[in-house]
This record gives structure tokens, C-alpha cells and sequence, in this order.
């Protein structure tokens, strides 16, 4: 299918703003594809059919005109719960609550990154000016692994009915401009503020060395990165290239159910077998979060099943399984316990979200979670030149120095958020998708 969306989306995002007749839903959706979906009206009749049997439309009104007897149709509430929200785009309902899981997750990880394994004045750690604090801060790392979760869910969400080219236009507008902003404000406070002492990166990077950092594949080229956050990346880039493949397949409850199970039968095996390759393709130790993520989005959209809960509850065992090795390197012989309840905590609140308890839906959640992408590109390298020149300069204490740091990075997130993301973002995924458009003529099917 060469269309942006399958045609049942289409339609339902066609009649979100009111009934219809089939004629104006044909009209509809031709305006919303850009003229690339031009339904039949056997399609079109036959997807309403089915579309009814799924309790997502019913028949609105019956009239007669000319003679002829005109059929409305409008969306059952199950329906418009389950419309796309932007026409233009096709976009899923945004879910507040999953965007506020999303703040919480990036402000967890930028107090970590500021209270741990850096020397706040070129000497010392964190811990040393704020040994309590620093024992529960910590395990902020762990909002990683509910970013991965949550990416699960997103993708396997803003992927429905996408064909393979706009899947990869859709995750390349939204990663890259923020991305290669970011990477130049970063090397750019670098270079001219320098900062001596232990931090958890190589300085000074050389101009080839921002290069490639650009591509966002630095790490498998054993290039050093602009930022230490970065490293989780390319275990995004990887979850996107296994998840093409049931793009390509076709987004189908089945199809995604049957990926889900042999990728984690692929990623035990690599742990077991003890196979290095193997454990990249399967993204190694974070499998088992995209794979609860893309799970609990299914029981989202089709209602928990005995089968998906095996699949959340495997991935849960498997990474309690592995959350020693992830806690063990953080230093202060910490605990593993406290890591098992966090995780567990993020599994409950995700699948709370995604059995329908969206939770408030303050607007502001929508803004907060578009801020946290750019927010994590830029905190940790930053945010260490902030608290070292405001630890020099003032006499405020380290642990205001640390809450104004995290409140102050949320200003260049927005920035690059609202003059970067929001206008270049959607240019990039159009220029992208129509460079992959297959030209007149050819056989090319995507």
C-alpha cells in the first residue's frame, strides 16, 4: 500500500469532525492523503462494513435526495477514541498522561546525571557535598529503561497502517533536527566553556569527530559522542530497524504479537549463547522494555488478552533478571531493591495507561512532553558547565545549583522545541517522503 495510512484510518479521521455520506468520505480522505488515497467505492463501502462490525461507526441517518437514499455515517465513541487526531498527519490520539511519564522519565535522569559520577568542583563528586540525596538520586538512571518502554508503546502507536517510507520519513523528522541542533549547541558551550576535572566524556572532540556524530551513528563507528547521553540512541535506531520489518510486514495484531515473541526468544538466546552480533540485533539488555512497551500498546488498542499479559509479565521477569547488572557499575555498593520497585512502579503506571486510565489531561503534560527529547539531548553536558561556573561564581548551595540547573535547561529544550522541531520537523518527514515516493513508471510498490 503507497498511502499514508490505511484506509480505515483515513476514514475514521474523515469522520471526526461529523457524518458523512460515502461521497463526502471519499472526498475527505482524498484532501487529507494530499490526493494520494483516492478510495473506490467498493473499498470504501467494504472497510464502513467492517469498520461497523468493529463498533467503531454506525449508521448516523438515512435521507432521501433525488431519489435516491443517502447514508450518513458518524463514529461510535470507541471510534473517535481510536481516530487519528491530526488529519494532516494521521497522528494518534496524544495520551497527557503518557507525556507526563515522559517528564517524569527525563528529569529523572538529568538529577542523576547531575548528582553522581562527575567532580561538581573538579574534585569531588556530587555525593560528597550531598551523600543522602545522592543515594536515592541515583537510581535515576533508570528513567532510561522507562523511556524505552514508552517508546514501545509510541512507536507501535504512530506506526498503525504507516508503509515502511513513511515510517522512516515519520522517525527521521522527529529525531534529526532537534538531534543536530543539539549536537552543535553542545559542542558549541564545549569549546568555548571549557570545564577540567573528571566528567564522563572525551574533550576536546575533533571537527571529524562532530561529524559523524551528526549521523547519530557514532557508536557503532567507535566514534566518541558529543554528549554521553547519546549512547541510548542507537539502541533506538536498532528497536526502529527491527520494528520495520512488521511495518513492512503490515501492523497487524497477529503480525506484531508473533515479532514480539521471537524477538524475545532472539534476545535470550543471545544472552545464553553468549553471541556478541546476536546481542546488538536484539538490543542486548533493553529488549525486554521496548518489547513491554509495544505489548501494552496492543492491549491499549484491542483490550488485554492472556497472551499479552504472558508477553508483559515475561519481559517484567526477564528485566528484574538483569537489573543487578544495570545497578551494579553505579558505585555506593547500592541496593538492587529500590530498582526492582521503580521498575515495577513504571510497568503498573504504563499498563494503568494503557488499559485507559489516561490520567489528568492537563495540556500543559502535551508541551511537557515534547520538551523532553530536546531536554535530553542537551541537559548532561550542559548542565555540568552550568553547575561547575555557578559552583565557582556564587555561594549558592549544590543542591539549589542543581534544581535551578534542571529548571533552567528546560528553556533551550523549548527553544530548539518551537523554532526547530515544530517547523522543520514536519519539512524534513515531507521532503523525505516524497523523495521515497516511487516515480511514475516504476514497479516500486513503497
Amino acid at each position: 500500500m503507497s498511502a499514508l495510512l490505511a484506509p480505515s484510518s483515513l476514514i475514521l479521521t474523515a469522520l471526526a469532525d461529523g457524518p458523512r455520506t460515502g461521497y463526502a468520505v471519499i472526498r475527505k480522505v482524498a484532501t487529507l492523503s494530499a490526493g494520494e488515497v483516492k478510495l473506490r467505492p467498493g473499498t470504501l463501502y467494504g472497510t464502513l462494513e467492517h469498520l461497523t462490525e468493529r463498533r467503531l461507526v454506525k449508521i448516523d441517518r438515512e435521507e432521501a435526495a433525488g431519489g435516491r437514499l443517502r447514508r450518513y455515517y458518524r463514529l461510535t465513541a470507541t471510534g473517535r477514541a481510536s481516530a487519528p487526531a491530526d488529519p494532516s498527519t494521521g497522528a494518534p490520539p496524544r495520551l497527557a498522561a503518557l507525556d507526563g511519564l515522559r517528564l517524569i522519565a527525563a528529569l529523572a535522569v538529568a538529577v542523576h546525571h547531575y548528582t553522581a559520577y562527575w567532580a561538581l568542583d573538579g574534585v569531588h563528586t556530587p555525593a560528597y557535598f550531598l551523600p543522602d540525596a545522592s543515594r536515592v538520586t541515583i537510581y535515576g538512571f533508570l528513567g532510561v529503561e522507562l523511556f524505552f518502554m514508552i517508546s514501545g508503546f509510541a512507536i507501535c502507536m504512530s506506526s498503525w497502517g504507516r508503509t515502511l517510507r513513511y515510517f522512516f520519513a515519520s522517525r527521521a523528522g522527529r529525531l534529526y533536527p532537534a538531534y543536530w541542533t543539539c549536537v552543535l549547541i553542545t559542542a558549541a558551550v564545549t569549546t568555548l566553556l571549557p570545564i577540567s576535572g573528571h566528567i564522563p566524556q572525551r574533550v576536546p572532540l575533533s571537527w571529524t569527530d562532530i561529524g559523524v556524530n551528526l549521523t547519530m551513528v557514532q557508536e557503532p563507528l567507535g566514534v566518541p559522542a558529543v554528549d554521553n547521553v547519546y549512547w541510548t540512541l542507537w539502541a533506538e535506531l536498532r528497536f526502529y530497524l527491527l520494528f520495520a520489518v512488521v511495518v513492512v510486514w503490515g501492523v497487524t495484531y497477529q503480525r506484531t504479537v508473533i515479532f514480539l515473541m521471537t524477538w524475545m526468544l532472539a534476545a535470550c538466546a543471545a544472552v545464553w549463547l553468549d553471541v556478541p552480533l546476536l546481542t546488538v540485533v536484539t538490543v542486548g539488555e533493553f529488549a525486554g522494555y521496548f518489547i513491554a512497551g509495544v505489548a501494552m500498546y496492543l492491549m491499549h488498542r484491542f483490550g488485554p488478552t492472556p497472551l499479552l499479559w504472558l508477553i508483559i509479565g515475561l519481559s517484567w521477569w526477564v528485566n528484574l533478571h538483569r537489573l543487578e547488572e544495570r545497578v551494579g557499575p553505579h558505585g555506593f555498593g547500592i541496593p538492587v531493591w529500590p530498582a526492582v520497585v521503580i521498575v515495577t512502579l513504571g510497568y503498573v503506571i504504563l499498563l494503568l495507561i494503557a488499559l485507559g486510565r489516561r490520567g489528568p489531561g492537563w495540556r500543559w503534560l502535551t508541551l511537557a512532553g515534547a520538551l523532553t527529547y530536546p531536554f535530553y539531548l542537551l541537559h548532561q553536558r550542559i548542565g555540568y558547565t552550568v553547575i561547575r561556573y555557578g559552583y565557582e561564581l556564587t555561594d549558592l548551595p549544590v543542591a539549589v545549583l542543581i534544581g535551578g540547573t534542571v529548571v533552567l535547561m528546560l528553556g533551550p529544550a523549548w527553544l530548539v522545541h518551537r523554532y526547530v522541531e515544530r517547523p522543520f520537523g514536519p519539512r524534513l518527514r515531507t521532503a523525505l517522503r516524497r523523495a521515497a515516493k516511487p516515480r511514475a513508471g516504476s514497479s516500486a510498490t513503497r
